[in-house]
């Protein structure tokens, strides 16, 4: 059973992992600027899209997918399966909320997926990834709305994952979806209004 002191420590490094603004690095590095000033301002691989580089934005979509893994697998080797689980929900709140931004930062969803991903590898909790991947894709590719394949995928993972009997990852997974579907709640409304943005699109 790890110390109280372990799981902070794992909390805190899956938070610090999290926070790297990758968006706002890659976008800066290829000469494009502040990445908040474009778009929706949202530093996330979506907003990168918007600047007309899939390069940009697949590699924002990667890495923010990755630091959510690296944070789960780090703390695992060192903390076990409860220090993962604390570096996931750090990872997640790190890209959130992150302090180099001033907690002004993305809405998770590839962090999220990246969490999801590092919880899996030592666990037969893939369906859940499966599913996310194809309701997040197949959502995004007919509608044309990011934001509802995100909406949809994170809906149905804590469901798989609880049917799974995999209850402590769906409750943890439950927390991370209901805070993307707050922070998508600007989303939510332009999506009932029928105002959002599709992919693709320039604002």
């Amino acid at each position: 059973m790890p110390s109280s002191l372990s799981l902070i420590a794992a909390l805190a490094i899956g938070y610090l992992l999290g926070s790297i603004p990758f968006g706002v690095l890659i976008t800066r590095f290829a000469g494009i600027g502040d990445l908040r000033a474009i778009g929706s301002g949202n530093i996330g691989a979506t907003n990168v899209l918007r600047t007309g580089r899939r390069d940009l934005a697949a590699a924002t979509l990667v890495a923010d997918c990755l630091k959510g893994t690296v944070a789960v697998l780090v703390a695992a080797a060192l903390f076990g399966r409860d220090g993962a689980m604390l570096a996931g929900l750090g990872a997640f709140l790190g890209h959130v909320f992150p302090v180099w931004l001033k907690f002004k930062g993305g809405k998770g969803v590839a962090t999220y997926l990246g969490v999801l991903i590092g919880l899996a590898v030592p666990s037969p909790a893939w369906p859940a990834v499966l599913v996310f991947c194809v309701a997040w894709l197949a959502t995004a590719y007919f509608t044309r709305y990011s934001s509802l394949g995100a909406l949809v995928a994170s809906a149905l993972t804590p469901l798989v994952l609880i049917f799974g009997f995999h209850d402590r990852i769906g409750g943890l997974f439950v927390v991370l979806t209901v805070i993307l579907w707050w922070r998508h709640a600007d989303n939510i409304r332009r999506l009932l209004a029928g105002t959002e943005s599709r992919i693709g699109a320039k604002k």
